[in-house]
């Protein structure tokens, strides 16, 4: 209703004012029956007013759609009354729509087409880093142990990249079952074990009750726990010789922790340090953070629907929790 009116307040203004002049020049022509110039006044206002209503009502759906806003994209394509300026709002919302949609597939199949090329090249660069694996092991020492190192790093931006390309199409790639923590721990410590000893930092489990399960994707938990790890032996390397992972129940969650006795995490760096691309103060000081680490880890976590902890405090360390809700702990049931 406000939309109509504001669309023909000119129309009335002009009528009233119409309908005054036309009675002013009556008068200085020395017309001076005033009943029947108001009744004429009256029936001019009345013939407007009963316009302005049939408009109205006959285009009431016309003027309603164009104040709702759309909740669904297919909304643009239902049809209002037949009136010849509904049916161009109607033609035109159509064809905008068709444009969309085939924009909106064009993207999609390049970013398919992306991620595609992204996954094959991460798998091909991983047989050339094997092959320098393998060859590290012929020389001797330090060269050897420092080949191997770079060749770590070099894998472990792979993967990050990998798990990056998949994170869109996360939700197609969930296997959900039962995960002994424990096992999954230990596969995590194995596979980063030259990292441990390379940086003299060890991790120690501590585990509240023997077995702990839960139920959530194995492979994405194991990503989630490999980055925590690594960034706890990052920035506890020369400080610190420990870290500690501990599984513990909370109010019937299960809490998968990790803590480092490292440098913590600056104040006005921890409302920030989930942010992509955001590497704050460590990262700067350290050279060798990408801000992309903690971002997937949030993300992973969310789409697990995994709660996500952090404590720290500066030269003391840092403590990140994963949290599995009460009915992803198959533990307590």
């Amino acid at each position: 209703m406000k939309l109509f009116l504001r669309e023909h307040v000119l129309l009335i203004a002009v009528q009233v004012f119409q309908c005054v002049m036309v009675s002013v020049l009556f008068w200085l022509d020395g017309y001076r029956n005033i009943g029947v110039s108001l009744y004429a006044l009256f029936l001019s206002l009345l013939l407007v007013a009963a316009f302005l209503c049939y408009r109205y009502i006959s285009r009431r759906k016309f003027y309603q759609r164009l104040q709702q806003s759309f909740t669904a994209l297919d909304q643009s394509l239902e049809s209002t009354e037949r009136a010849p300026v509904s049916a161009a709002l109607d033609n035109l919302l159509t064809a905008q729509y068709r444009l969309y949609k085939e924009e909106l597939l064009k993207g999609e199949d390049r970013q398919t087409e992306h991620l595609l090329f992204m996954d094959r090249w991460v798998h091909q660069m991983k047989t050339p880093l094997s092959v320098i694996e393998l060859t590290a092991q012929t020389l001797d020492e330090p060269e050897s142990s420092s080949l191997r190192e770079e060749t770590d790093r070099m894998r472990d931006g792979l993967n990050t990249v990998l798990y990056l390309a998949r994170l869109r199409t996360i939700a197609e790639d969930f296997q959900i079952k039962p995960i002994v923590l424990s096992k999954l721990i230990h596969e995590v410590n194995q596979e980063n074990k030259r990292f441990y000893i390379r940086n003299e930092v060890f991790p120690v489990l501590k585990e509240e009750k023997a077995g702990a399960m839960v139920e959530t994707d194995e492979k994405w938990l194991f990503f989630l726990l490999g980055q925590l790890v690594h960034n706890a032996v990052k920035y506890s390397a020369g400080k610190s010789n420990q870290l500690v992972l501990a599984v513990y129940e909370r109010s019937g969650e299960l809490v998968l922790e990790v803590k480092d006795f490292g440098v913590g995490i600056p104040a006005e760096d921890r409302k920030r340090i989930f942010n992509k691309f955001y590497t704050g103060e460590n990262g700067r000081k350290y050279r060798e953070s990408t801000g992309m680490g903690l971002y997937l880890v949030k993300e992973v976590a969310e789409k697990l629907e995994h709660g996500l902890e952090m404590e720290s405090t500066v030269g003391e360390g840092a403590t990140f929790r994963i949290i599995f809700t009460k009915t992803q702990n198959l533990t307590s049931m």
